[in-house]
């Protein structure tokens, strides 16, 4: 249940702060007073899609928090987000000018989502739009199936479709005619020996251009390595920097000798250094033999490196190469034994289409079966709301693509309506009105939801199209809907706010030049004068105070008896 909607520079809300109660919490006011920021303000801490927009003028960012109460479920915990000691939920947003969000779960950061995958477990927005969702004919086929809750049939057929497409489309890759198979076969068998030829090794690339670089600059190298060289082992001479060092060992033993081991380091770190001077010389020695090289080695060498250079430039490196003439042969191979292996894919491919016929006939006769339960539930229910002759029904026609399937089935399915006693059902974008729109609606979300556990139903403006006694039903609707959930309603009917558990009045005023929205919980005096005003408009006298003063009594009297 949602506790508490507390929003800063939204729109014309500079700030409010709103304590929502269980029941049907109803917001009215004016035209253009705010009414629908609020639903927009909950819309994005459910992680709905957000603009700088919104953002009050001079001001440099908006934010929304929500707190809900007693959420169930495992998403906190599944999410690694600490739950609160009290089982609430603070959710927060804050948009800044330059567009970009900031959301948090119980102070946890939370990308939007990640939000919006928990804002459809903690609310449920009905928008003024949702009607016209109703004109989308292709819409109506999910809704069918989120009633009968299809998904796992849905999810099947839908694994045997995709492997039936998938091989259809092998078959189409090997189903080419002759004159191409055959430029193709000439293509592949060149790239293939291409490849083949140049012998590749993995790494050999980067060897080579090694060796390159070093017998480019051999001369240098090795003038380098003589002069090291001889500086270590002096050459003819006999002083070297390892005759030296030896000599300076022999010394320092001498007279170590006569020290009481004071000298003793300073003789092994001379040990050490005379070993780590012959190493080197050694590793001087083996480099310079290394520089040596055959008359034409250069030449066979840059040979071989523009050899690979034209393989990695028509097909990759090394291992990309290779790869590509792995796949190169099984796909020649595939061609080249295409015939058999075509009669094995048709084959596959019957197998496939069985399969996926199959499932899809079982999600056929499933959506039938549901197709009864659903006509008899929203039947009854807009007879509820004011519209007892309407016929509601499901028409189904056969997918008109290849194998008769498409992604949702072998299905199409339409809702067709009579609005009137005698008439002939027809589609719904041709035969209802703005208002018999609203009431299908409110009466297929009623039926969708009533095994969900979402928290709170929030309907903005679903009475739009709708008055005299048909506002009436709607009212009563809600009523009843918010004995076993929270509902939160937008509402202009007087109808509708009579009903209310809670009532909240959004009024806006100017100020100083800017326009100022304030929220306020009504009172019953309070309450009896928006009624009042909702009926008669500015001009409220004690007759119709009186009279919304009998509808809210009314009101009760019937939320009593349910």
């Amino acid at each position: 249940m949602l506790k508490l909607l507390h929003i800063e520079n939204i729109a014309v809300i500079e700030q409010a702060e709103i304590e929502f109660a269980s029941g049907l919490n109803v917001l009215t006011g004016e035209t253009g007073a705010g009414k629908s920021i609020v639903i927009d303000a909950l819309s994005a801490v459910a992680g709905g899609r957000t603009s700088r927009d919104i953002i009050r003028t001079g001001a440099d960012s908006a934010s929304v928090t929500a707190v809900f109460s007693n959420p169930g479920g495992t998403w906190l915990m599944d999410n690694g987000i600490e739950p609160d000691e009290g089982g609430e939920v603070f959710i927060s947003r804050k948009i800044s000018a330059d567009g970009k969000s900031l959301c948090r779960v119980n102070g946890s950061p939370a990308p939007a989502a990640q939000l919006r995958e928990l804002g459809a477990h903690l609310i449920d927005i009905h928008g003024q739009n949702d009607g016209r969702k109703l004109l989308d004919e292709g819409a109506h086929i999910a809704y069918l199936d989120s009633f009968g809750n299809h998904g796992g049939l849905l999810d099947a057929f839908k694994d045997s479709y995709g492997k039936l497409i998938r091989k259809k489309a092998e078959i189409e890759k090997l189903s080419m005619d002759e004159s191409e198979k055959e430029r193709r076969v000439d293509a592949l068998k060149h790239q293939i020996e291409e490849i083949r030829r140049a012998k590749i090794r993995v790494g050999e690339m980067g060897e080579l251009s090694s060796r390159r670089e070093l017998l480019l600059n051999a001369s240098k190298l090795t003038e380098a390595a003589e002069t090291a060289f001889e500086a270590l082992y002096g050459g003819d001479r006999a002083d070297g920097a390892i005759a030296q060092i030896t000599q300076a060992q022999e010394q320092m033993e001498h007279a170590a000798r006569y020290s009481d081991g004071l000298l003793q380091d300073v003789c092994s770190r001379l040990n050490d250094l005379k070993y780590a001077a012959q190493d080197i010389s050694d590793e001087l020695r083996d480099f310079r033999a290394n520089l040596e090289y055959t008359p034409g080695e250069l030449d066979e060498l840059e040979a071989r490196l523009d050899v690979l250079k034209r393989i990695e430039r028509k097909y990759g490196g090394e291992e990309e190469a290779l790869a590509y003439m792995e796949r190169g042969a099984a796909e020649l191979s595939d061609i080249e034994d295409s015939e058999n292996k075509l009669i094995k894919l048709e084959a596959e491919l019957e197998a496939c289409l069985q399969e996926a016929r199959g499932r899809a006939g079982k999600l056929s006769d499933m959506r039938k079966t549901t197709a009864e339960k659903l006509q008899k539930r929203i039947m009854g229910e807009l007879s509820q709301l004011s519209m007892p002759g309407v016929v509601f029904m499901v028409e189904f026609t056969a997918v008109q693509a290849e194998y008769g399937l498409c992604a949702d089935g072998c299905d199409e399915a339409r809702f067709l309506m009579s609005a009137n006693a005698g008439e002939a059902p027809g589609r719904i974008s041709r035969i209802a009105s703005g208002g018999e729109l609203a009431r299908i609606m409110l009466a297929l979300k009623n039926v969708l939801s009533s095994g969900q556990d979402t928290g709170t139903a929030v309907f903005d403006e679903v009475d739009a199209g709708v008055s005299g006694v048909a506002a009436q039903r709607v009212g009563e609707k809600l009523a009843k809907l918010a004995r076993n959930r929270q509902v939160l309603c937008v509402t202009h009917l007087p109808q509708l706010a009579v009903m209310a558990d809670t009532h909240f009045e959004i009024r806006k005023n100017v100020s100083g030049g800017r326009t100022y929205t304030h929220v306020s919980e009504l009172d019953l005096e309070g309450r009896k004068k928006e009624i009042a005003r909702l009926t008669g408009g500015e001009n409220i006298t004690a007759a119709t105070l009186e009279s919304a003063a009998e509808q809210l009594a009314a009101a009760k009297e019937y939320k009593n008896n349910l």
